[in-house]
């Protein structure tokens, strides 16, 4: 059982300790999608006094954090988005901390994310994802992700994706 609930400052510290976790796994991995730039403690504070940071606790432990607004890089403008509109949310830094990994707590974030989506009235969510991360594109794939366009960042290229939740 995961608990969700919006981050606070307390918990920065250890988000910031699996985060780091979380690259040398995927680096252990070959996906070389986050490094010693990006993300940093400093942004996942940045998300929390903004009020967009989220985590799941499970066993007295955050199993994963994500951050959730509107922000949308200049190469999502390019992107065929079903939800022309401004009824939508994006997910950024989503992190599966490595002790809870292969157990479905990405899965359960998303579905989490959902139902937030819903009761905030947004027709959609948007995502980027590493293209060179068979893990998460899978997972994304599973829950009815879609892919709509693609950008080339300082990692390399990632798949812009959206799930439309309601009729548009």
């Amino acid at each position: 059982m995961i608990l969700f609930r919006k981050a606070n400052v307390c918990d920065i510290d250890e988000i910031s300790v699996f985060v780091d976790e979380a690259k040398s796994v995927m680096e252990k991995q070959g996906i070389f999608q986050w490094d010693e730039i990006y993300p940093l403690k400093e942004d996942f504070a940045d998300d929390e006094t903004n009020g967009q940071l989220y985590v799941g606790e499970m066993d007295g432990k955050i199993a994963v954090c994500f951050t959730l607004n509107k922000v949308q890089f200049d190469e999502y403008f390019a992107a065929d988005w079903e939800n022309k509109g401004d009824d939508f949310i994006v997910i950024h830094r989503l992190c599966v901390n490595p002790e809870f990994q292969g157990k479905g707590v990405g899965t359960s974030a998303c579905l989490y994310i959902e139902k937030i989506a819903l009761k905030n009235g947004n027709s959609s969510i948007k995502l980027d994802a590493f293209t060179q991360n068979p893990i998460a594109l899978s997972m994304y794939e599973k829950l009815g992700y879609k892919v709509k366009g693609y950008a080339d960042w300082r990692k390399g290229k990632f798949v812009l994706m959206e799930k439309v939740l309601k009729k548009l």
